[in-house]
């Protein structure tokens, strides 16, 4: 196993095992599925934009930013699935690059995605909701640092995986802080945003919160799927049903939490342009 060195657990599957073509099919769709649905969401958030009042649309322009990144860098990583493995006709699997192993799969492009991405989420409902007791440029840092070092931390983690299991947890723990830090800020700002704003916002601000709890869960069980339920075969090895489980886990969290939150922040954003007396159709008109 040490012929890949830190490569993800993906990479040692069609190395020694081979990946057969359901889980090397289905992991491709849905690596598909996920760049399709950023593309979808980008088309919303552009039409929907004037659907807001002024003040809110930064909070579509912040998606429409999400969803251009998360299309561009998903969509790298379904060609880097194509690329990385190789049909084997005589034995009926895909194995690692045929013996190339200079073109591995690599999890990475969704780090470098949720960099960029993770900010401009949190960022966005700051744009929506109004805050108040804590202080807007405040949050907003302590977002920004909180988010990006949760990230980055995960991505160094995801390298020992498979090489150093100590150093896999430590750094999963790590980015937990972080995590758990974010979720601390965020559930601040959904409370103090219900604050004086119709019922029906209220609602769905605390939709926004349900559905950020779930999406965002879901992470860490992806960064885990390695070495959770027993997925190993009879020699010890990772099994390739943690290959299909993590994509799906990952692709179910990233279209959640960035499309789904995103569609209900403009329904959040609409509601309250409602409530303040804006009118979306004469506005286009």
């Amino acid at each position: 196993m040490e012929i890949l060195g830190n490569a993800t657990f993906e990479n040692y599957v069609g190395l020694q095992d081979g990946i057969t073509e359901m889980a090397f099919q289905m992991t491709a769709h849905v690596l598909t599925l996920g760049y399709a649905a950023m593309l979808a969401g980008l088309f919303y958030f552009i039409l929907t934009i004037k659907s807001v009042a002024p003040k809110y649309r930064i909070s579509s322009v912040l998606s429409v930013v999400v969803m251009t990144s998360a299309f561009l860098l998903l969509y790298k990583q379904a060609q880097n699935w194509e690329n990385a493995f190789t049909f084997d006709a005589d034995r009926g699997l895909y194995f690692l690059g045929a013996g190339n192993i200079a073109d591995l799969f690599n999890n990475g492009y969704r780090y470098l995605n949720w960099l960029i991405d993770v900010p401009m989420l949190l960022f966005q409902i700051l744009f929506v909701v109004s805050l108040t007791k804590s202080n807007f440029k405040s949050i907003r840092n302590q977002f920004w640092f909180s988010g990006s070092l949760m990230v980055i931390t995960g991505y160094i983690g995801q390298y020992y995986e498979v090489t150093n299991i100590s150093a896999f947890a430590i750094w999963g723990a790590i980015s937990t802080v972080f995590f758990i830090h974010v979720l601390i800020l965020m559930r601040r700002v959904i409370s103090e945003g219900k604050d004086g704003i119709p019922e029906n916002a209220q609602k769905t601000l605390g939709s926004i919160w349900t559905l950020f709890l779930i999406s965002w869960f879901l992470y860490p069980g992806a960064y885990l799927m390695p070495h959770l339920f027993g997925l190993f075969n009879e020699s010890g090895l990772y099994n390739e049903s943690g290959i299909v489980g993590r994509q799906m886990t990952y692709t179910v969290a990233d279209v959640t939490s960035k499309v789904i939150y995103g569609v209900l922040l403009t329904v959040l954003a609409q509601q309250l342009s409602k409530s303040e007396g804006y009118d979306q159709h004469a506005a286009r008109t």
